[in-house]
């Protein structure tokens, strides 16, 4: 992917995927995920909230010992792992800093961070009923849509249909390939 003005260059191919709430974004990257997985591609994902994170119920002990005081809780299994690091008053990490936590992978999609320096697809849907990302954002490089381009629309803005899932899957596809040739 193209890394826009970002200032940092991860060693894995970054995309955002941007829009507003209700606009589709989950549900299209569930089944890009899929489809890649399916073809053998690592995807990572790092996804963004405003929201206080409840990754465990509070009783069980890794949550106990975490609110004891414990910086970080690595919780294993035979199945996966987290990682459930406490800020405690300290600034949220930046999106580069996310990134260098994350292992090796083919792509890794990033949901939220819509300020971050990096290449983004918006997800826009009218129905919605706001205002588009990418007039006034230059790191959007596509936008999948329910509705037609508009007419004027920047140079080098990939217009996608957002009801095309296999069509958007492709251009990323794409993308994905051409970096990889570099």
């Amino acid at each position: 992917m193209d890394h826009a003005t970002s200032a940092f260059a991860p060693a894995h191919p970054v995309l955002g995927v941007v829009g507003r709430s209700g606009s589709g974004k989950t549900t299209l990257l569930e089944y890009v995920v899929q489809q890649m997985a399916a073809r053998g591609l690592r995807v990572n994902l790092i996804k963004h909230s405003h929201h206080d994170l409840a990754l465990e119920p509070p009783q069980k002990d890794s949550a106990r010992l975490r609110m004891a005081g414990a910086a970080e809780v690595l919780v294993a299994s035979p199945y996966r792992f987290a990682i459930v690091h406490e800020l405690r008053g300290a600034p949220e990490p930046s999106l580069s800093q996310q990134l260098a936590r994350m292992g090796p992978a083919d792509l890794t999609l990033v949901e939220g961070f819509k300020t971050d320096p990096i290449a983004k697809l918006e997800v826009f849907r009218l129905e919605v009923g706001q205002a588009p990302l990418y007039p006034h954002d230059l790191t959007v490089i596509a936008v999948a849509s329910d509705a037609p381009a508009p007419p004027g629309l920047r140079d080098g803005v990939a217009w996608l249909d957002l009801n095309d899932r296999a069509g958007v899957l492709s251009w990323l596809l794409q993308r994905l390939a051409k970096r990889l040739e570099k």
